[in-house]
């Protein structure tokens, strides 16, 4: 990335319709480049947002019928575990006397629900002492139950079934490998469409769109932490704490010659993606089926790729990073699935071959009046 800046055209900006999120692209934004970095004649970067009935930059269980009835079923599940097990006698213990009288329980299930309790003292952990709840709810043993039973509740379905990693947040990552892949085959009109341009006969945008080099959505908590679940990277990370953030990087081996010509086919030496998106109705309906250029859409499974295709991914690799931590990938620990010497990195190939991303390339759920 470059240190001067003098437009935003290679950089792609993105919120949910919830106005923390556009604050915190805003002030990301900016913290990535202040003042001191952008040109006097910078013009405000575009940043994109959608209604709520076309987001997919968080599981949107109010568009997909399917998907709200899967996560109504492992809620359900953790009701059924949980709610008479010893650690929820401790919590009603700890807890219980600051219930209402009309639901004085605790229970996953419970009104409030535990995770709606849970989300209740992360707020006012984030906002200072003045916020604070009576000294139970900070109790350590209770808070680690808490966090424990609603991580399971909300995120187990992205670990054991493949439908509910699809339905839940596989529209948000095969928008993100489509770009990978993009940049890869220099295809850098991608991501044009998204900010409203039109490909001209350098393939650059209305507004001067061109190769997007870095890409930052503002989303939340549970997308966060579904990318990780599904992923199988989570491990035994807590609930996502608020200001977290998911870095998903893809790098390029030096003796790969970078491409020649004008700029609107220069590639990043290391281009980056977080949490990127291209809009789902589009990719349905013909406007983002192909790219700018008229090639194949980029959402290919890598079964359906000829030899050529997937020998041009030779020497890419994929890391994910959250909250600055590394998080490396289990389905790409094997030998040859990762960078010789370096797990952390994977593979382009693999990434895009393991079980667990076959079916975002079209992660999408249909319902037309659903609600």
């Amino acid at each position: 990335m470059p240190k001067l800046i003098a437009d935003s055209d290679m950089i792609y900006l993105r919120a949910t319709p919830i106005p923390r999120a556009l604050e915190s692209v805003q002030q990301a934004f900016h913290g990535f480049y202040p003042r001191s970095t952008r040109t006097a004649d910078f013009p405000p970067p575009t940043i994109l947002t959608r209604s709520p009935a076309d987001e997919v930059l968080y599981p949107n269980d109010s568009i997909c019928r399917r998907f709200a009835q899967l996560s109504r079923a492992y809620a359900q599940r953790a009701s059924e575990r949980w709610n008479d097990t010893d650690e929820m006698a401790y919590l009603n213990k700890v807890l219980g006397k600051w219930m209402p009288e009309n639901a004085p329980r605790v229970a996953v299930d419970g009104k409030p629900r535990l995770s709606g309790i849970m989300d209740t003292i992360n707020a006012t952990l984030a906002h200072g002492p003045l916020t604070r709840l009576p000294k139970e709810f900070y109790d350590k043993k209770g808070l680690a139950i808490i966090d424990k039973i609603s991580v399971e509740e909300w995120f187990a379905g992205y670990t054991e079934n493949n439908e509910y990693r699809t339905l839940g947040i596989g529209a948000l990552m095969g928008d993100v490998v489509s770009r990978m892949v993009g940049s890869v085959k220099r295809q850098d009109n991608v991501g044009i469409l998204e900010v409203g341009g039109e490909d001209g006969e350098l393939g650059v945008g209305r507004g001067g769109e061109r190769a997007i080099k870095f890409a930052m959505s503002g989303c939340h908590d549970t997308t966060l932490a579904a990318v990780l679940h599904a992923m199988g990277a989570m491990g035994n990370e807590s609930w996502p704490p608020y200001t977290s953030h998911i870095a998903i990087e893809l790098f390029r081996r030096k003796n790969i010659p970078a491409p020649t010509g004008d700029v609107s086919v220069t590639a990043p030496q290391s281009p980056k993606a977080l949490n990127t998106n291209k809009g789902w109705w589009a990719s349905l309906f013909g406007s983002a089926s192909k790219s700018p250029t008229g090639e194949p859409a980029l959402r290919k499974r890598i079964d359906d790729m000829s030899t050529t295709e997937k020998s041009d991914l030779d020497g890419y690799f994929v890391r994910l990073r959250y909250n600055d931590k590394i998080m490396p990938i289990p389905g790409c620990k094997p030998v040859g699935k990762h960078l010789d010497g370096e797990e952390s990195f994977c593979t382009l190939v693999s990434f895009l071959s393991s079980h667990r991303f076959l079916t975002w390339a079209f992660g999408q759920c249909l319902l037309t009046n659903s609600i």
